[in-house]
């Protein structure tokens, strides 16, 4: 083992309250215990160390096991949408995947979790907040699940994924705050106008760091919504949300 994952596993071998209880700790939460946990360590390791090592020392991260977790976690969910919607056609369990792959839900299951608080980063990147980043959550979990595959077989890996991400669906799935808005509406306008809706910033207020956005949705060259949100892209979801309620009511 290189010296990087051995000075990192000895701090997962402290006693005591110290990170091996950690390590513990999340293995509990998460429902496996690894047989080889320099994975474990791999996963949770955020490439923000890399800045700390030596030249010529062995540089690992996240991101390799992040590729392989997303393949392992796309199967799944595509196995498991099959097997539990059999009356839905290929467009439906497009929508459904993508919304329960999305890094809005990936984030928010990593916090539940509790994965943040092991993200091992460099100071400066701890300082900074980095393990608070919706990314940095999801690609963490996504390293999670590709460790778990490695160490202990695809039915560990599923297990893992089908208890702990797809569990309770229906909540994820009939919670409104996660639906893809500028899609439905995309979709709605082009079955019953035959265009496409149009979004356009009106406004920014705010200083740089917390500015504000006003998007105006347009369709037809008709304004039927407005949404207000902290980035361009929030907004137009809350405009898109508006123009779909207004849009209903008229057919």
């Amino acid at each position: 083992m290189n010296r990087f994952l051995e000075s990192i596993k000895r701090r997962f071998r402290a006693g005591g309250n110290g990170e091996k209880t950690a390590m513990h700790e999340l293995e509990r939460r998460i429902g496996y215990r690894f047989a080889a946990r320099e994975l474990l360590v791999e996963a949770l390791t955020h490439r923000s160390t890399l800045g700390d090592l030596k030249p010529g020392a062995e540089r690992i991260s996240y991101e390799r096991l992040e590729f392989l977790g997303d393949s392992v976690l796309s199967l799944v969910t595509s196995d498991f949408l099959i097997r539990n919607f059999p009356e839905e056609n290929e467009g439906q369990l497009t929508k459904k995947k993508s919304l329960l792959v999305s890094k809005g839900v990936l984030s928010k299951k990593a916090d539940e979790i509790g994965i943040k608080p092991h993200i091992i980063l460099s100071e400066s990147a701890e300082r900074g907040g980095v393990a608070d980043q919706d990314s940095v959550l999801t690609a963490a979990l996504e390293a999670l699940i590709a460790a778990i595959y490695i160490d202990g077989g695809f039915e560990k890996a599923r297990v893992f994924i089908e208890d702990r991400i797809l569990g309770d669906i229906d909540e994820f799935l009939e919670h409104r705050d996660h639906i893809n808005f500028k899609s439905v509406l995309q979709e709605w306008v082009q079955s019953k106008y035959r265009s496409y809706p149009r979004y356009i910033v009106k406004s920014t207020t705010g200083p740089e760091h917390d500015k504000i956005f006003l998007v105006e949705v347009r369709v037809s060259g008709k304004p039927v919504g407005k949404g207000r949100g902290k980035s361009k892209k929030d907004a137009e979801q809350m405009a898109a949300k508006e123009a779909l309620h207004a849009l209903r009511k008229i057919h």
